[in-house]
């Protein structure tokens, strides 16, 4: 599944790395974008939630909307 996410608090290149890589962790494909606001995720919905990929996002110190 694709989807597109608002994401309130990244700031910086370093913002969207480390959502990046919380993400990639539980097999997440993604792609930031700070400026934005915005990240793309595609994952496999047989293997994890929606809301197991905004908990990983929030548990990092941001906010998803």
């Amino acid at each position: 599944m694709k989807m597109q996410l608002k994401v309130i608090g990244m700031h910086c290149k370093s913002c969207e790395l480390l959502i990046m890589n919380s993400l990639e962790e539980l097999g997440v494909k993604s792609k930031a974008d700070y400026k934005k606001g915005i990240i793309d995720v595609e994952f496999d919905e047989s293997k994890l939630s929606k809301e197991r990929i905004i908990e990983a996002i929030e548990k990092e110190g941001y906010k998803v909307k």
